[in-house]
């Protein structure tokens, strides 16, 4: 039986989208068909235990392997890893170190590979990539690979005029949008939430929710000043920041600034199993996530987890955030760098007599259409599948 290898930084116990991605792409790949390739992380061993897919992990910390040694002992796991279990495609994860090591395997055995290509990645490939050496390592790595795939037709967008900007011989039909997805068993509506709403003192009030790191480019700062601008017409609402970041102390004292600190609870870190009941709590959800220190979202995996719940999301118009709601059917768009129109669209879903149930209910419907980790597996294993059996032929 042959294997297909992921490579990644991004992993559980790590939390971030990406890393959410990469654990749910592994888990619903089909079978024993995918074995992940990695570094270490500080309690990895309970978290590997829990995902329930094969990992291999290198001893040498996750961060290690981005420099020249690292590198080198990733490639070397990786060819044994290669020849121990008939490797016959490699998927990065992230183009950088990822794809060094798929691009030594392709050289040295042959193996097709694909690189999954993230918003902020080519962001700063635009800005930091266009020198000699760089392009021409972005030349090599990219257009040695038998497919790139984005996570939205935005950012395959965003790939191809890069990859026209930089000279990169990777053709259109060799780039695929495959849109993310969400665990739609755990992220549904009716989930009791008692224990979360004791656990962080969410008892009263209307509350909106954020769920993402407390970075700049996620937006929080900006829902901020929508509840300040709705403090007098919407005295109950309050707004659940669920994240952890070195961000937060500007947004703690950005909502003192602002006078609504006491309609803010932040969350800090909260774990997998505390999701899906959070999602409950809320009345809406806000993603209004921008353009930031070359940082933006390329699709919203957190948008399409609250659809899931039959949450109405308010998301902003930039990146892919949009590809992910369907305008007045399953929430509305805003403009995320106007908290007018932020505060806006949350007055509407709020005031407007069952618009909000009803914008949920299509959500979840829309959801279980188009947005399941089991269709994003089925896309991906299908490409690998195919180029894996050109490069056979």
């Amino acid at each position: 039986m042959t294997t297909h290898l992921l490579l990644t930084s991004n992993f559980p116990p790590l939390y971030d989208g990406i890393a959410s991605w990469m654990s749910q792409l592994a888990r619903h790949y089909g079978g024993d068909t995918m074995l992940v390739s990695l570094g270490s992380e500080p309690g990895h061993d309970e978290s590997d235990a829990r995902q329930g897919v094969r990992v291999d992990r290198l001893p040498v910390a996750r961060a290690r392997l981005r420099n020249l040694p690292g590198i080198i002992a990733w490639s070397r796991r990786a060819a044994e890893l290669a020849r121990e279990h008939d490797v016959a495609f490699t998927w990065c994860g992230n183009l950088k170190p990822a794809s060094y090591v798929a691009w030594s395997l392709h050289r040295r055995m042959g193996i097709p590979y694909g690189v999954i290509l993230h918003g902020t990645e080519l962001l700063q490939m635009r800005r930091y990539g266009t020198g000699l050496r760089k392009r021409l390592i972005a030349r090599s790595l990219l257009g040695s690979a038998s497919v790139i795939v984005t996570n939205s037709e935005w950012t395959r967008t965003m790939t191809l005029e890069l990859f026209d900007q930089l000279g990169i011989p990777v053709p259109a039909d060799r780039v695929y949008a495959v849109p993310l997805g969400a665990d739609l068993d755990r992220f549904r509506c009716g989930v009791d939430t008692s224990a979360v709403r004791a656990k962080f003192g969410l008892n009263g009030g209307r509350w909106m929710l954020t769920v993402g790191r407390l970075v700049e480019h996620k937006g929080q700062d900006q829902a901020l000043r929508a509840l300040a601008l709705l403090r007098e017409s919407e005295p109950r609402l309050r707004y659940a920041i669920a994240g952890s970041g070195a961000y937060g102390v500007k947004l703690r004292a950005l909502a003192s600034e602002l006078g609504v600190e006491d309609r803010v609870n932040f969350l800090g870190h909260v774990e997998d199993d505390d999701l899906p009941a959070l999602y409950n709590v809320a009345e809406l959800y806000v993603g209004a996530s921008r353009m930031a220190v070359d940082h933006v979202e390329g699709f919203g995996i957190s948008l399409v987890e609250a659809a899931a719940t039959s949450l109405p999301v308010i998301a902003g118009r930039e990146g892919g955030m949009p590809e992910a709601v369907v305008e007045g059917v399953t929430g509305l768009l805003a403009d995320p760098y106007d908290p007018a129109s932020l505060a806006a669209a949350i007055r509407t879903v709020l005031c407007e007599p069952g618009l909000g149930a009803q914008l949920g209910a299509e959500g979840r419907r829309v959801a279980e259409s188009k947005y399941s980790w089991q269709r994003v597996a089925r896309d991906l294993r299908a490409i690998a599948d195919a180029h894996s059996r050109r490069a056979r032929a």
